[in-house]
């Protein structure tokens, strides 16, 4: 049980539609049941009644079985939607049929998804059938936990829906290069996964700052920007100098020999000029949709 589903359950033993009683049980059963143990993992099934965001499967170094039992106990333990990231396509393909489901490739013009979990599970080989429209994505959710969905460019999947945004703006996702895309993206649909509203602006680098300030509307308008950059890392300090909201810089892996793989970036953000840039690790694209995520929807608490 997350926040919200908390919040919705004492709204109803206040509307008198359930009983103080059903509420302590609720919550008592979900306690005695925080940390499911599968040996290989802890599964912490409370952190999203803790910190608002259920915990998140890094996929890099687990096994298919490994993460397929981690989002099994994941789901009978009510949550509704899981993140993994650093998720190879072959691993993604195993897990889905270890879990009975389909993948379901969700790259903007992909036209192909992966061989539904039935013919996998035959062990006959299948030819990847064209992926299934909307109906069909809606209607492949009614199996339990739903399909997995599968960003290939980003390594990043989704079993569940995802959520309607709600945050306080936008969160603008801008990206130096092409080169940066698989980064931009995992930190662009980590911030969608957690409930934001995300405007891309990719390939606008400074070699070419033209591209860059043709946007300058959707800059000025950002509740928070992240900016994605290899190579010297420039964009950051440019995008702080334009932007009137917080900034988390993300240095990537790309770039030639003296780029030290994104070190090069690293420093060059780390010691940026212009107000209000943060900076989260080389290629943690993930780090930074999530922190995006937390200023968008920041309170003012009495």
């Amino acid at each position: 049980m997350d926040a919200s589903e908390l919040k919705r359950l004492a709204e109803a033993v206040a509307a008198g539609a359930a009983t103080p009683d059903e509420l302590v049980e609720r919550v008592r059963a979900d306690a005695a049941r925080s940390v499911v143990d599968l040996g290989y993992a802890q599964v912490d099934t409370q952190r999203g009644l803790r910190t608002g965001v259920s915990e998140v499967v890094y996929g890099a170094g687990k096994t298919a079985e490994q993460i397929a039992g981690i989002l099994q106990a994941m789901h009978e333990a009510g949550q509704r939607r899981v993140l993994v990231t650093r998720f190879a396509p072959e691993k993604a393909a195993q897990v889905a049929r270890l879990l009975g489901v389909e993948l379901v490739s969700a790259e903007a013009g992909d036209k192909k998804s992966a061989a539904p979990a039935s013919a996998a599970a035959s062990g006959a080989a299948a030819d990847a059938p064209p992926a299934p429209g909307p109906e069909a994505a809606r209607a492949s959710s009614s199996v339990p936990g739903g399909p997995v969905r599968y960003w290939p460019s980003a390594q990043l999947a989704v079993r569940g829906e995802m959520p309607a945004p709600d945050g306080n703006g936008r969160v603008v996702v801008a990206a130096a290069g092409t080169s940066d895309y698989a980064v931009a993206e995992e930190a662009a649909l980590t911030a969608e996964f957690l409930g934001n509203r995300v405007t891309r602006l990719y390939d606008v680098g400074v070699a070419g700052i033209h591209r860059l300030l043709a946007h300058v509307d959707d800059l000025a308008s950002a509740q928070v920007v992240v900016a994605v950059a290899g190579m010297e890392g420039a964009l950051a300090s440019v995008v702080g100098g334009l932007a009137a909201c917080p900034v988390i810089a993300v240095p990537t892996s790309v770039g030639y020999g003296a780029s030290f793989g994104g070190v090069a970036a690293l420093l060059a953000m780390l010691n940026s000029c212009a107000s209000g840039v943060s900076v989260v690790n080389i290629d943690n694209g993930f780090g930074a949709g999530y922190q995006a995520s937390l200023i968008n929807h920041a309170r003012i608490r009495a």
